[in-house]
């Protein structure tokens, strides 16, 4: 491979690395600023606007991100793989619109706490019922992006398995962890676990160091594997 050739694959690898690591860092932020205030009682979230805002910004950077992952890595994608590169990129985007669902919710819940206090706090049960369903969709809403982002990258890393796109350990880390997040999604959905504590957390573990650490960091300093690539460029 040629310089010239190298140097844009090199430059992919490491934009969909610092992707990676910037959509689970803000991912990381809004889950620890955020998640338990919603969680908490309707009155704590209005006093606590400005942080359920900028989780809600978080929520946006993120799905930016991932739409950025999958477009940039379309091209490296699609040279094993049209149908798996395409496919990619449509469960990122419904992710990423499940994720915004999220965003909307939580500043929906902004709304209903300042309307929960104005109506005299404890005897608006109204309010509360409505926070309560806007928290279930807020939560949905992330739990079946979780099962889209599983579908997606286990196909996704499927196929790097067999085109040695990066080294073998990796693929199957991926495809384990992406396995654990699948099956942890599914399982909250139908009340099995509970993925925010307990067991049901530990699941993400795989995952979640994943795509925070092994993979981008493997994009970042060694890049996608060039003999592979090389030997599907037409």
């Amino acid at each position: 491979m040629t310089p010239n050739k190298m140097n844009p694959d090199k430059t992919t690898a490491r934009i969909v690395g610092a992707l990676f690591i910037i959509t689970m860092v803000a991912g990381m932020i809004e889950a620890y600023l955020v998640a338990p205030i919603l969680n908490g009682p309707l009155k704590d979230i209005y006093p606590n606007e400005t942080r359920v805002m900028v989780g809600a910004l978080l929520i946006i950077v993120m799905s930016v991100g991932i739409a950025g992952i999958a477009i940039t890595i379309f091209p490296i994608a699609k040279r094993h793989s049209e149908a798996i590169a395409i496919t990619y990129i449509c469960f990122r985007t419904v992710e990423c619109v499940l994720l915004i669902i999220g965003a909307i919710s939580s500043l929906l819940l902004i709304t209903l706490s300042h309307e929960y206090l104005k109506a005299g706090g404890p005897d608006a049960s109204y309010f509360q019922t409505l926070g309560t369903l806007a928290l279930r969709a807020r939560y949905s809403a992330y739990q079946i992006a979780m099962v889209v982002l599983g579908l997606g990258s286990l196909m996704l890393f499927n196929s790097f398995l067999k085109s040695k796109l990066i080294p073998r350990f990796i693929s199957i880390w991926g495809l384990v962890g992406y396995a654990f997040l699948l099956a942890s999604a599914l399982l909250d959905i139908f009340g099995i676990i509970d993925t925010i504590k307990g067991a049901g957390a530990v699941l993400y573990i795989p995952g979640g160091l994943f795509e925070l650490v092994v993979f981008p960091i493997w994009l970042i300093v060694k890049g996608f594997n060039p003999a592979a690539i090389d030997n599907h460029n037409v």
